[in-house]
């Protein structure tokens, strides 16, 4: 899907162990605030997609960070992931299928 080194596409078992493995990793919820409230990771973090380039700064501080990208199924979170690489960051997660695929 990503043509990119900085960005690997990973199922939600290989998502939990990252996350597990990874203190220190972001996890990027690109869904909208209802959508995040109704339930998310722990520890994520809500920026909406639509919202990303105008809040792309929040993330600044984190671009050599591993960051974990996801949205409901998949259909959103790729806008954000070339938005993430556009601006050099270079951990770059995608959540294939989002978190339906989310079990954990």
């Amino acid at each position: 899907m990503f043509n990119n080194k900085n960005v690997k596409n990973v199922n939600a078992d290989e998502a939990y162990k990252l996350i597990n493995e990874n203190k220190n990793m972001i996890i990027l919820d690109v869904r909208t605030k209802g959508e995040f409230e109704s339930g998310h990771i722990p520890k994520a973090k809500n920026i909406p997609v639509q919202q990303l380039s105008t809040r792309i700064k929040e993330l600044e501080k984190y671009k050599d960070t591993p960051i974990l990208v996801h949205c409901t199924s998949g259909g959103r979170s790729p806008s954000a992931v070339k938005s993430l690489v556009n601006n050099n960051f270079t951990q770059i997660y995608h959540l294939n299928r989002g978190l339906m695929s989310w079990k954990h």
